[in-house]
């Protein structure tokens, strides 16, 4: 391999190091917990930052003013006035997949390309489909290709950015940059990995040449980064890193994981049958599995420890969606409590917004229905509409998204049997009851929704050798359970068929439009 592993030298770290760093790098903001080996939330700190919006469709953040930098702050105010040499590991989550080349100093060519919310590839999905057939991508990746695949978006960058492909030397993600900074590690892991479609193997995890031409022309796998479990040590914090944040040189760093993965495991999604919902800018779930269960709809990746495997699905507007709406539509409401009156309001709107329906797809979709090219649609306007019922209806539209995406796991054979609310939106109990009563489902919220951040903690701790995967039972507590309203089943049963029907009926003129 280019990049070799480490020798792991956690033995000789010292049992004085008892406290643990876990850092996520999300979509609006980055958050940083402290914790002890106990996972008791001594510290946190977060920083909010934005994206960039260059043209339609493309979504970027730049690495080092936005997601290094947050780091080392974050970590500067989190062990600020303690020994370093108590911290005892680091892991790191971030946004992802994204894009991110590099030269061969390891400096950023270009700005991050995002998620699946970035959907300029489309171009490139369609002729990597034609030129080496749909059913034999998806047969190999166990997935087909969706705005969220990064094989595509590394042909749009070899296609579209010619000097910026000419100097790139290392092609990474968000989360792999940020161990790198801490540690000179270039390390991914193999959740991530999976989307990097059709580069990875599933069936033989690793990086594999068979489709590597047509993604990579004149590079080959050496660009890529050596393959690690999220649980796993990648590294030791550098000399140049320590510097910088404040850290002891030497101070184990995690391989980490992509954002949604650390916040399945802050509350404790592991075992089969577990799904998280993350409610975030953007909706996540992930369903853990004991065996892959591959459908084109959704995403087939391996999950946070070797042997386990996930189905992922993503919705590619939530919170951003709120924010949006509170940023447009309600810039007469006091900045500090604008989203606690609009959804106060919301909750006294009756199921079903007054007639108000609203299609979610806002920055296109991702999984169920994986179409870049959708757009927002608000469905049932009249004039005495208020801004209380258009709020309601955009709660009530993410909803149905959510249920679209639990509908499709339960129509491949999934098996749903417990479900995990985490993340921002999960603070907010209107949208909760609102998406329990559409889904007919509970949800469970345990007493820390902190987020990735949490995860990234216990990561930490197990990289360092200070846990043990069992470990996790008592750092998840019990919170809230919200059960459904079944007075609401019937107006909710109809208006999300009247959902399915509207995204179709209006496919074709929105697609022009967009």
């Amino acid at each position: 391999m280019r990049y070799p592993a480490p020798e792991n030298r956690t033995m000789k770290w010292g049992e004085s190091a008892d406290l643990l760093l876990g850092i996520d790098v999300g979509t609006y903001s980055s958050k940083g917990v402290l914790t002890d080996l106990s996972g008791m939330v001594l510290r946190s700190k977060t920083i909010p930052h934005g994206v960039s919006l260059p043209r339609p469709g493309f979504v970027e953040q730049d690495a080092d003013s936005i997601w290094w930098r947050d780091v080392v702050q974050i970590i500067q105010a989190l062990i600020e006035g303690e020994d370093a040499a108590r911290i005892a590991g680091v892991a790191l989550s971030a946004i992802g997949p994204c894009l991110l080349a590099l030269d061969e100093h390891g400096v950023p060519l270009h700005p991050g390309i995002l998620y699946g919310v970035d959907t300029r590839a489309h171009a490139q999905m369609t002729s990597l489909e034609d030129e080496l057939g749909e059913a034999t991508v998806f047969a190999h990746s166990r997935m087909a290709f969706t705005s969220q695949a990064i094989g595509p978006k590394i042909r749009w960058l070899r296609e579209n950015e010619p000097e910026v492909w000419a100097k790139a030397r290392t092609l990474t993600t968000a989360s792999s940059y940020l161990c790198y900074r801490l540690s000179d590690q270039w390390v991914i892991n193999h959740h991530e990995a999976s989307h990097f479609m059709p580069l990875y193997d599933p069936q033989t995890l690793t990086w594999s040449d068979r489709f590597a031409g047509a993604v990579l022309g004149d590079k080959d796998l050496s660009v890529l980064p050596r393959l690690g479990w999220s649980d796993e040590l990648a590294g030791f914090v550098s000399l140049q890193a320590a510097a910088e944040t404040g850290l002891r040189e030497g101070t184990p760093v995690a391989v980490g994981a992509v954002d949604a993965l650390s916040e399945a495991l802050s509350v404790g999604v592991v075992n089969s049958g577990d799904l998280m919902i993350m409610y975030g800018s953007t909706t996540f779930f992930i369903l853990v599995e004991a065996a892959p269960v591959p459908d084109p709809r959704v995403w087939t990746v391996n999950g946070a420890y070797d042997g386990q495997f996930n189905l992922a699905a993503g919705m590619a507007t939530s919170g951003s969606l709120t924010r949006w709406f509170a940023d447009e539509l309600a810039r007469d409401l006091p900045e500090e409590d604008a989203y606690d009156q609009l959804f106060a309001a919301a909750d006294g709107v009756p199921p079903g917004a007054n007639g108000v329906l609203l299609l979610p797809y806002f920055s296109g979709e991702r999984t169920p229905i994986n179409d870049p090219k959708a757009r927002g649609v608000m469905a049932g306007l009249s004039l005495s509409t208020t801004r209380d019922d258009l709020f309601r209806a955009t709660l009530e539209g993410v909803g149905y998204g959510i249920r679209h995406n639990i509908e499709t796991f339960r129509h491949l054979g999934a098996q749903v049997e417990r479900i995990v609310a985490v993340g921002g939106g999960a603070k907010t109990t209107t949208w909760l009851q609102i998406v329990t009563d559409i889904c007919g489902v509970v949800q469970e919220v345990p007493a820390l929704t902190i987020g990735a951040s949490y995860g990234d903690a216990f990561l930490a701790g197990l990289a360092a050798g200070k846990l043990k995967r069992e470990d996790l039972q008592t750092w998840v507590r019990p919170g809230r359970i919200i059960k459904p309203d079944t007075s609401n089943q019937a107006v909710y049963e109809r208006n999300f068929e009247l959902f399915k029907r509207l995204y179709t009926q209006t496919r074709d003129v929105v697609h022009q439009l967009s």
